[in-house]
């Protein structure tokens, strides 16, 4: 499928992008991501070992889009969890006198 990133057309298909990120580690997931083979990767990430560009040449829209319409799932980066709040007497130390 022709795609256009960065006003560079490039002819990609599912199996090549998959081909192109087997043993890439993914980089901490961040802002708009890309599931492939299992693994999330940042849309940045990927457009950049796909194209052979600098990252700062295209927008995470572009790749996103033109990963979309190959069949990828693109998303937000699930949002870090805060730690879960416990009431004082719930923690095993917390009735333990001092002294």
């Amino acid at each position: 499928m022709r795609c256009v990133i960065a006003r560079f057309p490039f002819d990609l298909t599912k199996s090549e992008v998959e081909q192109s990120m087997e043993g890439v580690s993914p980089e901490p997931a961040v802002g708009v991501c890309v599931t492939v083979d299992r693994r999330v990767y940042p849309v940045k990430q990927v457009g950049q070992i796909i194209t052979g560009q600098d990252r700062r040449d295209f927008t995470a829209a572009e790749v996103s889009r033109a990963l979309t319409r190959l069949g990828f799932t693109c998303h937000e980066a699930a949002a870090a969890r805060p730690p879960e709040h416990r009431e004082p007497s719930a923690l095993p130390w917390a009735d333990t006198p001092l002294g």
